[in-house]
């Protein structure tokens, strides 16, 4: 059985949200968030959805856990069926299923690999198939491996973060365009490594710069389709990348070095997306939003 995840009640919150990790490491990507300790915080469960997205149908991109796990389950509060393409973490896929199930939505699970650009066309296939519409679409996938010099980048590493973070952006968004309707939301995950850079995630933060750019010209190029682009800018939040990437001793101080002095969690994160997706941002395309514990980004 999945374990059990510990639940941070409302007013509790604050208090309760770890400030620091225990030591642990993980040796293959992007990670499983059911081997990790404490368990990120995914959802509130003392919110009360408004039905924002009713009947709408998202395609979430590493939806299985994390950032992702966290916007699948809140936007299936809020009344979307979900379609989760993910790689090879299937416990936690599974587990977010349950999850979004439970909410009285469909989950559709696809296992792929988002560097093949004909996956995406066979997400997109599968989720017209089942759920019969696109809606909306959630770039979210992405790896990272740090390196202290750009000479210890192979090519391997390069193509690999390379067709990971930005390739499958590219390929799902053009599987999925023709599909789209008026008033559609295409929203990326980008990062702050993209707006401040990362001496050790020379290739990543150069992906997320890219996915960064893509949003902005993105959103030019659709907006008389009143399609709208927009993307989140995460920084340190507490995912199955954290302990997959670093080093047990990087795990022990991971986010607090920012002004809140501590990691972020999915469920934090997860509402900036919503408020992107629904029709609450009619009025905004071509942003980024940052949600990073107080750096100041200018």
């Amino acid at each position: 059985m999945y374990p059990e995840y510990e639940y941070y009640g409302y007013k509790e919150k604050c208090k309760n949200i770890p400030i620091s990790f225990p030591a642990q490491q993980q040796y293959v990507q992007p990670g499983m968030e059911y081997l990790m300790e404490p368990k990120p915080i995914f959802e509130d469960k003392n919110y009360i959805p408004s039905c924002k997205l009713k009947d709408k149908v998202v395609i979430i991109t590493g939806g299985d856990s994390g950032i992702g796990r966290a916007i699948a389950i809140l936007f299936a509060k809020e009344g979307a069926d979900i379609v989760i393409p993910y790689y090879n973490e299937t416990k936690d896929a599974k587990f977010t299923k349950e999850k979004i199930e439970e909410c009285g939505r469909k989950c559709l699970l696809l296992q792929g690999d988002m560097r093949d650009e004909c996956f995406s066309e066979y997400i997109v296939e599968s989720t017209l198939k089942y759920l019969h519409k696109i809606d909306i679409l959630i770039n979210n996938c992405g790896v990272q491996f740090p390196q202290d010099s750009i000479l210890d980048i192979s090519t391997e590493q390069l193509k690999d973060t390379f067709e990971t973070n930005i390739f499958s952006f590219f390929y799902l968004t053009k599987a999925v365009l023709p599909h789209l309707k008026e008033n559609a939301s295409i929203i990326n995950t980008t990062s702050i490594t993209a707006f401040e850079g990362k001496k050790n995630l020379i290739d990543y933060s150069a992906t997320k710069g890219a996915v960064t750019v893509f949003t902005k010209s993105l959103a030019l190029s659709l907006v008389d389709k009143k399609i709208r682009v927009n993307a989140v800018a995460p920084g340190p939040i507490w995912t199955p990348l954290i302990p997959s990437s670093f080093s047990s001793e990087e795990v022990e101080v991971f986010g607090t070095d920012v002004p809140l002095k501590r990691a972020g969690q999915p469920f934090e994160l997860a509402p900036a997306y919503l408020y992107l997706a629904s029709d609450d941002s009619r009025y905004v395309t071509g942003q980024i939003i940052h949600v990073n514990g107080g750096t100041i980004i200018n």
